[in-house]
């Protein structure tokens, strides 16, 4: 029951991830349900509707007293502090990624990417830093895991655009979004500057691309046993990066995410290609395809 309940959590919450990380080695899927269902709890709090002000705190609250050494009795969060302990996290990436849900409670818009790298380093960031630590990678590697991190979470923001305008919130920096002729990120306001649009969406895809870079620098840290779902997990994300760039207003019409096979099949393929010409031969693979 104890692992049913965070892989439950997980596979609910991160549909993409998860599957990629069917990939991983039977421990490390533990230890990464540990890690994820302990994120999507404190997230589904600031992302219900209505949100769950107190229930968050207490969440928040029950967290700090299980480091202090007293158990809370939630199952997510004893098991989260307990992986703490074993992977050595640091309690400061934690705080981060708590300050940045609860800036969910609060701010709905961000002027400026100033601003906006504060939420993106505590809400993904700092999560690409544990997943690094869950897979005892050297600290090189650090600022890739960062950037993948990063990364990944803004291809959700350009998918989720709908979504979070329903929850009240835009992730886009709104300097940014005047130079295209947008006031917001409505389907209206879309509708009514549909190149505006397209070119924005498209400018955003290409920030996303550029850390998406920076990240995969660094898949060289990775081992083995490691590599084949994080690079699953990556370029089924590129995927999803592709298949809006080709449609922008697809976006309003529905949430776009790679099925379970091809994220399987693509988990062969990249297994079959480490195997076959070493973890060199990745580049050659793009996100589901031969390049």
């Amino acid at each position: 029951m104890y692992e049913e309940t965070h892989k439950r959590i997980f596979q609910q919450g991160s549909t993409t991830y998860f599957n990629s990380t069917l990939l991983f080695p039977k421990q490390n899927r533990r230890d990464i349900s540990l890690l994820y269902s302990f994120v999507r709890v404190a997230d589904d709090y600031v992302d219900s509707i209505p949100q769950k002000v107190d229930e968050f705190h207490e969440f928040c609250e029950l967290y700090r007293e299980s480091l202090a050494g007293k158990a809370s009795g939630d199952v997510v969060i004893d098991g989260f502090v307990d992986l703490m302990r074993r992977k050595d996290f640091d309690p400061v990436w934690v705080d981060a990624f708590l300050h940045s849900m609860e800036m969910d409670l609060t701010i709905s818009s961000y002027d400026n990417h100033t601003t906006l790298d504060v939420y993106l380093y505590g809400s993904s960031e700092v999560v690409g830093l544990m997943m690094a630590k869950v897979m005892d990678l050297p600290k090189e590697s650090y600022h890739a895991a960062r950037m993948l991190g990063k990364a990944m979470q803004y291809i959700n923001f350009i998918r989720d655009v709908d979504e979070d305008i329903t929850l009240g919130r835009c992730y886009f920096p709104r300097e940014e979004m005047k130079v295209f002729g947008l006031e917001d990120m409505s389907e209206e306001t879309a509708r009514s500057n549909p190149e505006g649009f397209r070119a924005f969406i498209r400018q955003q895809i290409s920030r996303y691309s550029e850390w998406q870079s920076q990240a995969e620098s660094g898949f060289h840290y990775i081992p083995f046993r490691f590599l084949v779902p994080i690079k699953t997990a990556s370029n089924m994300y590129s995927w999803t990066a592709q298949e809006i760039a080709k449609d922008p207003f697809s976006v309003f019409r529905y949430k776009i995410k790679p099925s379970k096979l091809r994220i399987l099949r693509h988990g062969a393929m990249v297994m079959l290609f480490v195997f076959t010409f070493g973890p060199n031969s990745l580049s050659m693979l793009k996100n589901g395809e031969l390049s």
